[in-house]
């Protein structure tokens, strides 16, 4: 049995996919995407880097093409039985291609009329093309599946409560180990050290620390630093239970804060406030970018602003923990009860060198958002 949920779970995800690939007139989906995968199965791994299909055909048929090390990892994580698991042949001028074509002749799939996923980096550009000459009346269906994982059941929701407690165990020791004089290896040692003893997994991308000028990154960069007496660290981080993810993000002032990044602190604050205002059943999702583009532009800090200010969260693999759609200006995908979002508010402003960011994740329910952290946005200092 797989891991983390029930049989009833899976029957209950493969009855909503079945329904939308009959609903966009396909035989069968040709899935690439870990997370589908895994949401439709259980079946994790990162081998998803080599080639790897999973079909799911009209009728509920679900067969996985992968690599021999992989043949004990589907066995062992998912519902999928040994005569729904497939090898394809490992030699020089392999093709894996060729044993996907024959597969689909095996399931009578030859003449069918098929959708794949091509918005994923579990289908490369190199095995695109041989996939599309193989199948040139392939209909890519790259959104299928991610509208289907968009809304959470309850069981989901518990494991995005659970990666959020993580994320918070995450900044508390960030926070006890944050000082003067302190070395951000250190630091960052804490903060994944905190969700791994509790359980909880590595974050589709790696956790981002900067201080001093790299507080105004929001990429990690090789290299490390102490802190002086007198700085600033950005953090963005995600606790992750079962793959399900929980973003937050933080500037920790380290000394005492100047009127500058008190006004930033009190910006930014403001915009999440009118973020998590914005969040409800129907409303566009372009309203959130909207109330956190006015609130920073009413505070003067429009020039330090970026151009989106949230992602969705899910269960989703490396490189990045982004499970879209994306808070940007004039987005008209509405916003469903159950989604779990990461709202960050990021001011960058190398006018004066000073940075300030604040973020969470919320649950979008029928009356508004539930902040899944128990910290308060604060200005933290260290």
């Amino acid at each position: 049995m797989p891991r983390h949920f029930d049989e009833t779970e899976y029957a209950a995800r493969r009855a909503r996919a079945t329904a939308a690939v009959s609903e966009a007139g396909l035989d069968a989906i040709l899935l690439f995407a870990p997370e589908s995968h895994y949401w439709l199965t259980g079946y994790d791994t990162f081998g998803f880097a080599m080639f790897q299909c999973m079909v799911l055909t009209q009728d509920g048929r679900t067969h996985l093409l992968t690599r021999a090390p992989d043949r004990l990892q589907a066995r062992e994580t998912s519902v999928l039985t040994a005569d729904q698991v497939h090898i394809w042949s490992e030699y020089q001028g392999a093709d894996p291609v060729a044993d996907l074509c024959r597969l689909l002749s095996d399931l009578g799939l030859s003449t069918a009329h098929l959708g794949f996923e091509s918005r994923t980096a579990g289908l490369t550009d190199h095995w695109g093309h041989r996939l599309r000459a193989a199948l040139p009346d392939l209909q890519d269906a790259s959104d299928l599946m991610p509208a289907l994982r968009r809304l959470k059941s309850p069981a989901e929701i518990d494991m995005h409560r659970k990666a959020a407690s993580l994320t918070d165990d995450a900044l508390d020791a960030a926070i006890a180990s944050t000082h003067a004089g302190a070395y951000e290896g250190e630091i960052l040692a804490a903060m994944q050290g905190a969700v791994l003893r509790g359980g909880g997994d590595y974050a589709g991308n790696e956790f981002i620390l900067g201080s001093g000028s790299g507080a105004l990154l929001c990429r990690s960069a090789s290299g490390r630093r102490h802190l002086d007496a007198q700085d600033q660290m950005t953090i963005e981080w995600a606790g992750t239970f079962a793959r399900y993810h929980a973003a937050s993000m933080q500037t920790l002032v380290i000394g005492t804060p100047d009127d500058q990044h008190i006004r930033m602190h009190a910006a930014a604050r403001a915009a999440l406030e009118a973020c998590e205002a914005a969040i409800r059943p129907g409303a566009p999702m372009g309203d959130v970018y909207e109330a956190h583009a006015q609130t920073f532009d009413g505070h003067g800090f429009g020039h330090a602003r970026l151009q989106a200010c949230g992602y969705g969260m899910g269960a989703v693999y490396a490189p990045i923990w982004v499970d879209f759609p994306m808070f940007y200006k004039d987005n008209p995908l509405t916003i469903q009860s159950g989604q779990v979002f990461f709202l960050h508010m990021i001011l960058m402003d190398d006018q004066t060198g000073q940075a300030f960011c604040l973020g969470h994740s919320v649950l979008a329910g029928d009356h508004g958002v539930e902040r899944l952290s128990r910290h308060a946005p604060n200005l933290i200092t260290c």
